[in-house]
């Protein structure tokens, strides 16, 4: 599964992941507008969905009528939807040179079913490791944030969905209890993964939260330049 490691030394693959309702969206085209106006190629996208057959499977996985969904079943449709977003859209534009915003990635499933359905990390980096050849991100930006006002948040914003025949209730219907979990296991993930991700308080207003992860993204790009250019010096006599 080596062909999935082209963001090493090409392109700059950065995920955003968070509770629903948190502004991950939000800061996501932000950030999409502040690097386009630096001149970078930037493209965004999103999990589950991303491609034709991702954004099918989106809508059985966030229609409240698959309300009764198994966990594991759940779990497979989020992967086959990765799978496919990987080498339709990810590992095409690394490899082109882009830089690559994704609204949720694996991460997403370590905390919402391994840690929100009590299914266990090692599953979900077991399955990772398997479809998705262990692509990991360079930079993981996690959105922290209170629970119950990002759930009241996300249950308002589906509700006027709703009202316009769009249906993505599904996981808002989940208990206090299953989002607490998934905001447990978010914070695992953050202890565990130092390297790349960056846990950014999201309760201030809409632009610190945006400055500061342009700080962070900034910093990625200065270090990921550096790094190419000793690639390419010319070794010394």
């Amino acid at each position: 599964m080596d062909r999935f490691h082209t963001n090493q030394g090409r392109g700059i693959f950065i995920t955003f992941e968070g509770l629903d309702g948190c502004g991950k969206s939000t800061q996501m085209e932000r950030l999409a507008q502040a690097l386009r106006a630096e001149g970078h190629d930037v493209v965004t996208t999103r999990e589950p969905g991303g491609t034709p057959t991702g954004e099918k499977i989106r809508s059985v996985l966030l229609d409240s009528g698959t309300r009764h969904l198994s966990p594991l079943a759940e779990l497979a449709l989020m992967f086959a939807a990765r799978a496919q977003h990987i080498e339709e859209v990810i590992v095409p534009a690394l490899a082109a040179g882009k830089i690559v915003l994704s609204d949720r990635f694996t991460d997403s499933s370590e905390a919402y079913q391994g840690g929100g359905r009590e299914l266990g990390s090692d599953a979900v980096l077991a399955l990772h490791e398997v479809l998705c050849g262990g692509l990991q991100p360079d930079l993981t930006i996690l959105m922290d944030s209170d629970v119950a006002g990002s759930v009241a948040r996300a249950r308002r914003r589906n509700v006027a969905a709703s009202a316009n025949g769009r249906d993505e209730n599904r996981f808002e219907r989940e208990s206090q209890a299953f989002f607490g979990r998934v905001q447990a296991a978010y914070h695992a993930i953050a202890t565990r993964e130092q390297g790349r991700m960056v846990m950014v308080n999201a309760r201030r207003p809409i632009p610190t939260v945006h400055a500061e992860i342009l700080k962070s993204v900034q910093g990625l790009l200065s270090r990921s330049k550096a790094t190419a250019h000793h690639k390419k010096a010319p070794a010394r006599a």
